[in-house]
């Protein structure tokens, strides 16, 4: 019979390698949505570290479970990252403060994840930073914390949004800087520098006199600058007093 195939219908066949198909299809993708179901989870309490926001240690703990199923459910560069901004989230904010052990081991953890996520997916300019800042917080300034953040600036040079952290590192590192990275790095701060509709951030990165020295430096081409920063930092600390 002509449109049989070993006395299956071509029509039949076409079905059923249709369903097969979906079959897999199903098979293939289902991973992928539950990890992101489970991943939602913990949302709510990644954007309260984020944000700054009071949060529990219940909560955090109960984000971090969801996160450690999603990324088992589904072991990516992307479910690694997620998991490394909570971890990191809720051992460096102000507003969170862990034991200093859970504290040491969230920020290892954290560092595990981003060198996973990032060795996988390297153009990520956030997730650089916050490697920076993990290492930062376990080891203190020194090259190895310093290297990512300038993979950082590398991926995402012009992202402002980054810049009052990279700032704040930036002056961090000023001991560990050789002078061609801070002459790769005082052109970067010019740049943003002409970039940003304002500049309070300049200000609210300096801590120290010797954060002010090297601001001033960083800026020093910039027409109006010095006066501004100047206004800035009389503004700040008339508001402190």
């Amino acid at each position: 019979m002509r449109g049989a195939f070993l006395g299956i219908s071509i029509e039949a066949l076409i079905r059923a390698l249709l369903g097969l198909g979906g079959v897999l299809l199903v098979w293939l993708v289902w991973p992928v949505a539950k990890s992101a179901l489970q991943a939602q989870q913990a949302d709510a309490a990644t954007t309260a570290l984020r944000l700054n926001h009071k949060i529990s240690l219940v909560a955090v703990l109960n984000a971090l479970e969801a996160l450690d199923r999603a990324v088992e459910t589904d072991p990516t560069a992307t479910r690694h990252l997620q998991r490394s901004e909570l971890l990191a989230g809720a051992a460096l904010s102000p507003r969170f403060t862990p034991t200093d052990r859970q504290r040491g081991e969230w920020l290892m953890r954290a560092q595990d994840d981003l060198t996973f996520g990032l060795g996988n997916d390297p153009a990520r300019g956030v997730g650089w930073l916050r490697l920076a800042s993990v290492r930062m917080a376990l080891e203190g300034p020194s090259q190895r914390s310093l290297a990512p953040l300038l993979m950082s600036i590398d991926t995402a040079p012009m992202l402002l949004p980054l810049w009052p952290a990279r700032l704040r590192l930036i002056l961090d590192h000023w001991q560990v800087l050789t002078v061609s990275q801070r002459e790769k790095v005082a052109g970067y701060v010019a740049r943003t520098w002409q970039l940003s509709a304002g500049h309070a951030w300049f200000a609210d990165a300096i801590r120290t006199p010797i954060d002010e020295l090297f601001v001033r430096y960083y800026v020093r081409n910039e027409a109006g600058a010095q006066e501004a920063l100047s206004r800035l930092l009389e503004e700040r600390r008339s508001k402190t007093e």
